[in-house]
């Protein structure tokens, strides 16, 4: 699928879309505002950023809540994803694929969003307990239904326990193809970014030889290839960067390299190296559409403006060269 089938109007100002998790949910509890969290959307609008990607659980509900204070007058401007398919308990998360269930989160999620149509509505998790098939068609009914315009596969999370790189999303592709039987999948969500490529083996490549879109998660490495994170700084702890493997302080001065990469390239371009690891993103393929998230204005204003940056052969053959990202598992 080429953009213009996962929104031509919403995409034809720039290529980068917002992810709004990081204001409600994941991330730095102490510098959560909803007023600035509501900023921050709009000056995305604003840059042209049209693409607003959100989730149910995601807060939990708080998040579409911000994302409907901003479409109720701004609707036309954006075009919305949001996820079901997970429900947080107060110590737990738990999948629910049952299609009574999807039915009743997406009236909720319209609610909340204070709009009558979901643009993409993502499957966050499929659940284990329930044939996919019968989640999928039940979104599927909701198509019909008129309260959803597109389908879109959630695979952020798939990899459960490390492993090596080959073969890493098989089982999600046997999925993808299963619920293809039912009825399209329109956009595959998924980590990629400068120090995530895993995705670049077989998924991407799936989704573009079938012209389904993919939005990429995380492409700045969870706030680490901005550049603007200090080894050993320490994260609050709801942040989920503190039990990450990539960012334990002796790890995160371990990837410096990745990031004094990016600066070298973004210096030839006057940019940024987060402006750079989105352009990376960019380059993977025309169906491929960066989801940074941002709590604040300002970087969403600039993670808008690396829809304008064109990497050279130059630059992308020395991103490659990059040393690849550890964890605490190296």
């Amino acid at each position: 699928m080429e953009r213009r089938n996962i929104g031509a109007t919403a995409l034809e100002a720039g290529a980068i879309g917002l992810g709004c998790m990081p204001m409600h949910w994941g991330y730095t509890a102490s510098q959560r505002s909803g007023e600035g969290a509501l900023r921050t959307v709009h000056a995305a609008l604003d840059a042209g950023t049209t693409l607003l990607d959100t989730a149910d659980m995601y807060g939990p509900f708080t998040n579409e809540r911000l994302v409907g204070r901003a479409l109720r007058e701004r609707r036309s401007e954006a075009f919305v994803s949001t996820k079901c398919g997970l429900m947080v308990g107060d110590s737990h998360i738990v999948a629910n694929g049952r299609p009574g269930y999807v039915k009743r989160a997406c009236d909720a999620s319209l609610r909340r969003l204070q709009t009558d149509v979901i643009d993409v509505y993502q499957l966050h998790r499929p659940d284990p307990e329930v044939p996919v098939e019968e989640t999928w068609g039940a979104m599927a009914e909701l198509v019909s239904a008129g309260k959803v315009r597109a389908l879109g596969w959630c695979a952020i999370g798939a990899r459960t326990r490390r492993r090596s790189r080959a073969g890493l999303y098989d089982a999600t592709i046997r999925q993808l193809e299963r619920v293809q039987q039912v009825f399209p999948v329109s956009c595959v969500q998924v980590e990629l970014s400068v120090w995530s490529r895993e995705a670049l083996d077989a998924l991407v490549p799936w989704c573009a030889s079938r012209g389904v879109g993919m939005l990429a998660a995380m492409p700045l490495g969870n706030g680490f290839l901005s550049g603007t994170l200090t080894p050993g700084q320490g994260f609050e702890p709801e942040d989920l960067r503190a039990r990450h493997p990539r960012f334990t302080a002796e790890m995160m001065a371990a990837n410096q390299p990745i990031v004094a990469g990016l600066r070298r390239v973004a210096l030839r371009h006057d940019a940024t190296a987060a402006q750079v690891a989105l352009a990376w993103v960019l380059a993977q393929g025309r169906h491929v559409i960066p989801v940074p998230g941002t709590k604040k204005p300002v970087w969403a204003v600039q993670n808008a403006a690396a829809a304008r940056l064109r990497l050279t052969a130059e630059d992308l053959a020395e991103i490659a060269a990059l040393p690849r990202a550890m964890g605490s598992w190296d």
